[in-house]
């Protein structure tokens, strides 16, 4: 190969052809004279003969020019001339490709392939050998060893399905590897690196380089001005719930990430973004989400790098589960810190959501775990209600006191002596007792700080066989402490103590919080306790290198018992979800000590490249032979045109050749316009519908295909958009257009449908389409246009048939009118009637909205003619005119728009009890 500078030629012997240039320009100055046009009258030719030395006409220089130029662009393209080319050092026979393959390589990680298999190709036509060597270990479990030596063209397959890996690269493995490998004597070595070291120290990293420096020359293509980024697991605090998320030391300037909570099921709950500031390593930010959303998150990613690093899995010992705290007393209000739920509230705050309450209250809410705090006694009533909802998996944590200690009922896991023990004080001989050892069965085994703790009084149990097996925590001297049994799918546990500082200083340990954490779990459906303990934990779902869930492999085993949180990302255990599945737990591979530091100190011998999407070689080859072979049907015109066989009307050949020539010219460009485009992904319409609806919220309508009802749904929503930008919180972009047989719809949340009665029949797709849109949280809002009562009046319409007709293909829940009380009504203003440009029918909403829904209707029918009423033009002046014509009918289809589209994108948090009194003011003002 013969480089001259950012050009070089494969095949440089062909350019000795140029040589013959000379010689083609002797041979192409002489052409045939052009032929002569004379008359045939005999006498006058017979006066005309005269001897005459004919001399023959030269070729025009610039035809001349243009053909040497066809003869050089021809020998140029067999050159195999190629731009920009891939070449490293060749002082070797063979060429070694390094790459790292772990989680911090993915951003890029195309542009890292791409270039791997430039230089591939470039030893392919040298006819060198290449091998590979990937940093991280395999996904199959094998041990880390590097390909055989093998033809360059014969990897490159073998590079283009190189994926990375949801685990770290481990550089001092692969030296230990490579030292037991045969690999060749002399090599050059290229490493893709993702410029981070995989320690604190970067030793393995500088071992690597200095072991690769053996085999030959190193060159080393990095991305400087790459940032990695690792999202760590969210904290939480009384404060709330704060996400970190940390790039790599090399970055400089300001950043902006997005960061996305999202449910099991794919919807996205919140879309926040984080900003790095100057040399800032880290950006945090408050997640601020209510409880009810809060316990539906099950995964934390950052938008704009996806990798395994950026992608937080949170399992049930994140979520805020709500207990309820019973107190037995009125200690509370008179001196709140002898108070039991004093230290109750304060210890679970940051955990879990409280409500305080009576028992009764509490139940009739979904509730995960009830505080009894020394109640003695609950009411025959409260009781029935207690035992149904431990059967169906509640937890009942009651702590011992006074009230206790004279009688208790039947809601305990051992029989109680009546009485307490007392453990030192003046009249005693006995000292309070510390904490004993608590046993392996124990959900409370291995926390920190039992040894702090100790017990001057306790409430005691009577003996009985299966005494020790309901023993979670003891005293020194081997009493209960706290007891539990299993009563159906739940639990009941006793804490022989007060929840006060009363009979000791449980209270004050963090012991205490600890042992409170452990009891919320177990309403989680996470066990612990017998043989649930020390069950291995099977894999449910793995995560690849950029973070998508994937199945588990062979390789894949399942996580011993108890050693989740000691357990390093690997091929078999990479990152993912483990357990049951109703209790399943997530391991990360970003972890608080997740850092991400760079490369400072490559050996000296180590030449550096950088990684550059714009220096990709590039093949001239079929671009010079294009332009010859176009410049030559060019030549053959003009050839045409000199021996006179063009048609006669074109007297002057020099216009036709300059056109056909700037026509060649024209179609040369629109050729390599057309390669441009196609090289930078050209967006279909289906992609740019596709970007419209995701970069920016928007308002959408379904085509019908009518231009006037078209014309009027884009106007009427884009006058609802304004309103909505005015009015309120909600800021969005123009209204977008739906195919239904061609857009994804999934990527707005509102759909506006005018029912017109030459409405197409949908395709199954469409159909599924739809009905996946309604079932995950879209609204869709169907418009009959027309004065007629709704699907069940009398007043009949065109429409109406249609939108039934319509609706019997989908699978539509049951229907009613909407309710006095409805979030419909004041999801932003207080509405009692929702008109259009018509007023008077019926608005029909779902009858059981829930589930992942958040409570929010998925179909809403009315008859008013919608959009009429909210269109505008472009100087904000009303389209039509309501029936009646009343300025205030069009205010309050106005104040309906809101309130729908607020209802659509904030759910039905309107309906909760804390909003009523205000309400009722309003109303009463």
């Amino acid at each position: 190969m013969l480089s001259l500078g950012a050009l070089a030629f494969a095949t440089p012997w062909a350019l000795a052809a140029l040589a013959s240039l000379p010689v083609l320009w002797w041979l192409l100055r002489i052409t045939p004279p052009q032929p002569k046009l004379v008359t045939f009258p005999p006498l006058r030719l017979l006066l005309l003969l005269r001897p005459k030395e004919e001399t023959p006409a030269h070729t025009p220089l610039w035809l001349l020019l243009l053909r040497l130029l066809i003869a050089a662009l021809a020998i140029l393209a067999l050159a195999e001339p190629i731009l920009n080319p891939q070449a490293v050092q060749r002082d070797g026979e063979a060429l070694v490709l390094v790459i790292d393959d772990g989680w911090t390589a993915a951003p890029r990680w195309r542009e890292k392939i791409a270039r791997a298999d430039a230089l591939l190709e470039s030893a392919e036509r040298d006819g060198r050998p290449a091998l590979l060597i990937t940093t991280a270990a395999p996904a199959n479990g094998e041990a880390m060893q590097p390909s055989q030596l093998m033809p360059a063209g014969d990897l490159r397959p073998l590079i283009a399905t190189l994926q990375p890996k949801a685990w770290a690269s481990d550089r001092a493995a692969l030296v230990q590897a490579l030292q037991q490998a045969r690999l060749p004597d002399s090599a050059d070595v290229v490493w893709l690196s993702d410029s981070l070291r995989d320690d604190e120290s970067g030793e393995g990293t500088y071992t690597l380089a200095e072991w690769l420096l053996r085999l030959g020359p190193l060159s080393v293509i990095t991305a400087p001005d790459d940032v990695a980024l690792a999202l760590l697991p969210p904290v939480t605090t009384a404060q709330g719930d704060s996400v970190t998320v940390r790039r790599s030391g090399n970055a400089t300037g300001d950043q902006t990430v997005t960061l996305r909570a999202v449910t099991d099921q794919g919807r996205v709950l919140a879309r926040d973004s984080l900003s790095f500031s100057g040399r800032a390593e880290t950006a945090s930010h408050k997640l601020d989400l209510p409880s009810e959303l809060r316990n539906q998150l099950s995964r934390l990613e950052i938008e704009e790098q996806p990798s395994a690093g950026s992608v937080q899995l949170l399992d049930d010992r994140w979520r805020r589960r709500p207990v309820g705290l019973v107190t037995g007393g009125a200690v509370e209000t008179r001196q709140p810190l002898l108070g039991d739920l004093f230290y109750l509230e304060r210890a679970l705050t940051p955990y879990a959501e409280l409500r305080s309450a009576p028992v009764g209250e509490l139940l009739q809410r979904e509730i995960a775990v009830v505080v009894l705090a020394d109640v003695a006694q609950v009411v025959a009533s409260e009781t029935r209600q207690l035992e149904q909802w431990i059967d169906k998996g509640g937890v009942l944590l009651r702590f011992a006191g006074p009230r206790m200690a004279e009688a208790t009922d039947g809601l305990l896991p051992v029989k109680l002596r009546q009485g307490a023990r007392q453990l030192g004080g003046a009249l005693s001989w006995s000292q309070p007792q510390r904490l004993g050892a608590t046993p392996e069965t124990s959900p409370f085994y291995g926390l920190a700080g039992s040894n702090e703790v100790s017990v001057s009084r306790q409430v005691l149990a009577e003996p009985e066989a299966q005494l020790g097996d309901k023993t979670w925590l003891r005293l020194e001297d081997g009493t209960p402490l706290v007891t539990a049994t299993q009563r159906g799918k739940g639990w009941l546990i006793l804490v022989h103590t007060t929840a006060n500082t009363l009979w000791s200083d449980l209270a004050l340990s963090g012991f205490y919080v600890e042992m409170l954490r452990k009891v919320i779990d177990l309403s989680q459906g996470i066990t612990g306790t017998g043989e649930a303990a020390d069950t291995p934990l099977p894999p449910l779902s793995v995560l690849d290198g950029f973070g998508r869930a994937a199945e588990p492999g062979p390789a894949v085993q399942p996580l011993p018992p108890r050693a989740l949180a000691s357990t390093k990302p690997s091929p078999r255990h990479p990152p993912g979800w483990y357990g049951r599945l109703d209790s399943r737990q997530a391991l990360n591979t970003a972890n608080a000590e997740t850092r991400l530091l760079p490369v400072t100190n490559w050996p000296s011998a180590v030449t550096q490249l950088r990684l550059d999407a714009t220096s990709r070689e590039m093949h001239l080859l079929p671009w010079l032979l294009g332009a010859a072979l176009l410049l030559f049907l060019a030549d053959w015109l003009i050839g045409l045109g000199l021996r006179g066989l063009l048609p006669a009307r074109l007297t002057d050949w020099r216009k036709p050749a300059a056109a056909m020539l700037a026509a060649t010219l024209l179609l040369a460009s629109g050729i390599a316009e057309a390669q441009t485009r196609r090289n930078t992904n050209t967006l279909s319409a289906n992609d740019e519908f596709a970007l419209k609806a995701s970069l920016d919220l928007r308002l959408a309508y379904v085509v019908t295909g009518q231009a006037d009802v078209d014309q009027l749904s884009r106007a009427g929503l884009y006058g609802l958009t304004e309103v909505l930008f005015r009015r309120t919180s909600i800021e969005a972009a123009e209204p977008l257009g739906v195919n239904l047989e061609a857009d994804d719809i999934s990527l707005v949340p509102f759909l506006y449908w005018p029912i017109v009665p030459q409405q197409p029949q949908l395709s199954d797709a469409a159909l599924r389409r739809l009905d996946l849109f309604m079932k995950t949280g879209g609204m869709i809002l169907f418009d009959t246009r027309d004065q007629a009562m709704g699907l069940s009046g009398t007043a009949a319409s065109p429409n109406t048939d249609k939108l039934r007709q319509l609706l019997a293909r989908l699978d539509i829940p049951p229907l009613m009118p909407v309710p006095d009380d409805h979030v419909l009504t004041k999801a932003f203003y207080l509405l009692q009637d929702f008109p259009g440009r018509y007023s008077g029918g019926t608005l029909w909403v779902e009858r059981h909205p829930g589930g992942d829904k958040d409570g929010v209707t998925s179909i809403v029918i009315g008859s008013h003619d919608f959009a009429a009423a909210w269109a505008i033009d472009s100087n904000g002046r009303p389209l039509a005119v309501t029936v009646p014509n009343a300025p205030r009918q069009r205010e309050f289809a106005y104040r309906f728009g809101v309130n729908l589209l607020v209802y659509t994108m904030t759910g039905n948090y309107k309906a909760d009890q804390v909003h009523i009194p205000a309400l009722l003011e309003r109303l009463g003002n």
